[in-house]
């Protein structure tokens, strides 16, 4: 359920597919892309934090992280991680990320730090990178390049406790 209404699998689905046919619209059909998805949360009651979630991804894919951080920030306020735990951490990663493009790289930091201790998910190699770049953007480079390197290594065939020291050693040293 969402907010008073059923989100079903099917609107999942439909969702998922308009996001599969992002590459078939062109930069100068990106309003196109964008009444897609508009069409898609229109199905949602208004105050819905996955139709905040959809709008604020389809503003800041279509390259206006200013329209998007906004729509992100509303739909963490509205719970999105109580409808979704997964749509959520997106939402943060997202987020900071669109604050970083508007300057305010510092906020990014902000949000995107308490993630680092929380709950492991197919996504903290993104939290990681997207910190990183918010950190690197604050004057931090050794930290986000530590944190880089951190999620770097365990992907490495060999050298993965070399690169793990040396990526604590970043931020130790």
């Amino acid at each position: 359920m969402c907010e008073g209404g059923p989100v079903n699998q099917d609107w999942e689905d439909r969702v998922t597919a308009a996001w599969a046919a992002f590459d078939d619209y062109p930069e100068e059909r990106a309003a196109d892309f964008r009444a897609v998805v508009d069409a898609l949360v229109a199905e949602l009651p208004e105050d819905s934090p996955l139709g905040l979630f959809e709008r604020a991804c389809a503003w800041d894919s279509t390259g206006h992280s200013d329209k998007a951080a906004p729509l992100y920030r509303e739909a963490i306020a509205r719970g999105l991680s109580d409808v979704s735990g997964y749509k959520g951490r997106r939402a943060k990663i997202q987020l900071s990320s669109s604050l970083r493009n508007v300057g305010q790289a510092e906020e990014g930091v902000k949000l995107l730090t308490p993630e680092l201790d929380g709950p492991s998910d197919e996504l903290d190699d993104a939290v990681r990178a997207t910190l990183a770049l918010c950190l690197s953007s604050v004057g931090r480079d050794r930290e986000g390049l530590s944190l880089v390197l951190g999620a770097l290594a365990p992907h490495l065939p060999r050298y993965q406790r070399s690169m793990a020291n040396y990526a604590k050693a970043l931020v130790e040293g």
